[in-house]
């Protein structure tokens, strides 16, 4: 069948979170023919190129996010003699007729997105709970907001400078201060609205992409969106003009993501309520879409539920990691320094590298011998430098003139490799305050070594028992935890090879592409035919874009006389010919 893949700032990319699951998707799931449809985030993701990408990835379309530049987007051509006349060969522009369409539909999603804004969904931030009938009510007006712009993209050009024009914004100042909107939205500034318009021109971006015509997303059997948000968004107008099934992916949940990131973003609080609205609706309009959705993990479920997703719609599949990369480490009995702790991951705040330092200054108080090792780069950005030059310092401040912590990052002479990272030590720790799926967890017990970890996110569902969990921004159970297991080393190693019994068995790429290779059949068997003829023979509808027979190397010939429409094929009667 043919898969239709969406991204958003990852594969077929160099650089993003999602490149290496997707990359070994689409490699390892060779029977199918993939279509990638990419968002880049950065004008230095594109710059850093594409991976290799396999033979069975017939194409790639591509579209940035980080740009208004309409000459770069590749948006949807105007259709139509007139609406090409409108373009002038610069920034789209619409008739008066369209201008009022668009402004009836933005409207609907302006007085949508401003009507519950608010850090919980379905509460406003005036504490207000909504009651379901407000809730549907605005949800039926995003609903009918998204699809209208959408139309009218689809027929006279993209949305860009309609959506940063002085239009939108009074359409937004209007919703803002309407009767039942929250206190913070009602005290948005012009500067707020323009803020947000500029976000909402982002994240409505797919809605005016050239993707929507029947060589694009109207050519697959199934759109596979990696990621909610923007990624899903092209899914749903795959859905809405050619009935294509959409699947959805989160490893991380979108709107959680938003949360956390707005936290500490440098935006106002009228700002972030309206980003934290407007991505809350569009999760709950994907969720609902969806004919299928596959959490990474139960963690994630949970935040899916939350926004509004049907739980008989949700089927959590574990992201797949190679295994094979720490084989050797696993089945080597060795375990490391028994006297050392490791620490694997992306230098941060989040990861609270500084309570696990005060909380390894309590294990030294213990046991003089023992060392922690940090292996890990920063975080890109001026974040990830700053928390590493802050641990660097506290280091030095607990431990003087001891070289009881250790700072290296991988492919350094002490750690070339990862696996080599895990195995420098008997204890693998996580003392992080916020995670979603912990990969470096997973590693770690690929490799059969016992863990201590902070109880934040899928932790304590990917750890399964198998190793000391403690809760999060508390050095005195962190180190209790890591004296337990230093102190035992039967203890150490019991734990270490249940840990990779249950790696082996829930979080292998295996299990992974066996599982997506049963969805995809799954939802291709559900989904009812569509009105597509062969484009070479025009024979009527045929359940799959591609035929298998296309995949054949050879030609096949014209079988001679196709009047003989019951014309015995010559291997089925060479056997009777015979008898």
């Amino acid at each position: 069948m043919r898969i239709g893949l969406l991204t958003d700032g990852g594969y077929p990319y160099a650089t993003g979170e999602s490149r290496l699951w997707c990359d070994r998707l689409v490699r390892g799931l060779a029977q199918h023919e993939f279509d990638l449809f990419a968002l880049s985030r950065s004008a230095e993701q594109e710059a850093a190129g594409w991976v290799r990408l396999p033979a069975q990835v017939a194409g790639v379309r591509t579209a940035p996010l980080w740009t208004a530049d309409e000459d770069t987007l590749g948006l949807h051509a105007p259709r139509g003699p007139l609406a090409r006349l409108l373009t002038g060969g610069g920034a789209r522009t619409y008739a008066r007729r369209e201008r009022r369409r668009f402004a009836a539909h933005f409207a609907d999603l302006a007085a949508s997105v401003c009507a519950a804004a608010g850090p919980e969904r379905g509460r406003t931030d005036t504490g207000r709970t909504e009651d379901g009938a407000e809730s549907r009510r605005a949800d039926e007006r995003f609903t009918r907001g998204l699809y209208g712009l959408a139309e009218l993209a689809w027929e006279h050009g993209g949305l860009p400078a309609a959506l940063r024009s002085e239009t939108a914004v009074r359409i937004l100042e209007t919703a803002c201060r309407a009767p039942g909107t929250g206190r913070t939205v009602q005290t948005a500034t012009v500067t707020d609205l323009l803020a947000f318009t500029a976000e909402l021109d982002r994240v409505l971006r797919p809605l005016s992409l050239d993707w929507y015509e029947e060589d694009g997303l109207g050519a697959v059997d199934l759109c596979h969106a990696t990621a909610g948000g923007a990624a899903a968004l092209p899914g749903l107008l795959a859905k809405r003009f050619f009935g294509v099934p959409l699947l959805v992916t989160e490893h991380a949940v979108r709107v959680r993501a938003h949360y956390l990131a707005s936290g500490g973003a440098p935006v106002s609080a009228p700002v972030r309520a309206l980003l934290a609205n407007l991505h809350g609706r569009l999760a709950t309009e994907v969720y609902r879409q969806a004919d299928l959705i596959t959490p990474g993990n139960t963690h994630a479920r949970r935040w899916q539920e939350r926004c509004g997703a049907d739980p008989a719609k949700l089927r959590t599949v574990y992201p797949g990691m190679e295994a094979a990369r720490f084989a050797a480490l696993g089945d080597n009995e060795d375990d490391g320094g028994p006297d050392t702790l490791v620490w694997v991951g992306r230098i941060e705040p989040a990861k609270d590298l500084i309570g696990l330092l005060h909380a390894f200054a309590e294990v030294r108080l213990a046991e003089p011998d023992a060392r922690l090792r940090i292996i890990g780069a920063p975080a890109p950005g001026p974040a990830g430098a700053a928390c590493l030059a802050r641990c660097r310092e506290l280091a030095a401040q607990l431990f003087p003139d001891e070289d009881a912590v250790g700072f290296e990052e991988i492919g350094g002479p002490e750690a070339p490799e990862l696996a080599q990272a895990y195995a420098a030590g008997g204890v693998v720790v996580l003392s992080s305050v916020v995670e979603g799926f912990p990969i470096s967890l997973v590693e770690a017990m690929f490799c059969g070594r016992a863990t201590v970890s902070t109880d934040v996110g899928a932790v304590v569902e990917v750890i399964g028992g198998t190793g000391l969990v403690v809760p999060p921004r508390n050095p005195r159970a962190l180190a209790d935890a890591c004296l337990a297991l230093l102190r035992d080393p039967e203890r150490r190693a019991r734990l270490g090879a249940a840990a990779r019994a249950r790696a082996l068995e829930l979080f292998t790429v295996e299990q992974n592409l066996a599982a997506f290779h049963g969805i995809y059949l799954e939802l291709i068997a559900r989904a009812p035919v569509r009105e597509r003829p062969h484009p070479a023979t025009h024979d009527g509808p045929r359940p799959f874009a591609t035929p298998p027979e296309a995949h054949v190397l050879d030609h096949w010939p014209e079988p001679p006389g196709r009047e003989r429409a019951d014309r015995t094929p010559s291997w089925a009667g060479a056997g009777s010919g015979d008898a």
